[in-house]
């Protein structure tokens, strides 16, 4: 547990650093935008209001639902497979071999669950593209 406690806090470390570094960079990029587009912007320009249109629909509830239904369906499933494949699991002393043959069903089963949750997402929103154009 130790060993994961320290990749956790190595990755939490780095990762803020990543992203401290990445808001400088894009915080450099945006100036120059605005520097370049400074004397393109006029008061007529906004006289209209910035059009801005933005997507009509938004996926993300979609995607999130349809991967937590994954990892619900691999998990039921998992489960079942545990079940009916290893017999000595519902008993209070299971060896060690069955732990490990439970853990890689499960590992597998959610894996495949939510892959899946998110490939029926994608077909989904690819479908609903193709109906508004």
């Amino acid at each position: 547990m130790e060993e994961l406690m320290i990749v956790a806090n190595v990755a939490i470390v780095f990762g803020v650093i990543y992203k401290l570094f990445e808001l400088f960079a894009g915080r450099r990029e945006r100036m120059m935008l605005i520097e370049k587009m400074g004397d393109k912007l006029t008061p007529e320009t906004f006289k209209n209001g910035i059009m801005y249109r933005p997507s009509l629909y938004s996926f993300g509830g979609l995607r999130i639902g349809c991967l937590l239904l994954g990892l619900g369906a691999g998990l039921l499933v998992g489960y079942m497979l545990t079940c009916t494949t290893q017999p000595d699991y519902l008993s209070d002393n299971y060896p060690y071999t069955v732990k490990e043959a439970v853990s890689i069903i499960y590992g597998a089963c959610v894996l495949l669950g939510g892959g899946l949750g998110l490939v029926i997402s994608y077909l989904i929103e690819k479908e609903q593209w193709k109906k508004n154009k």
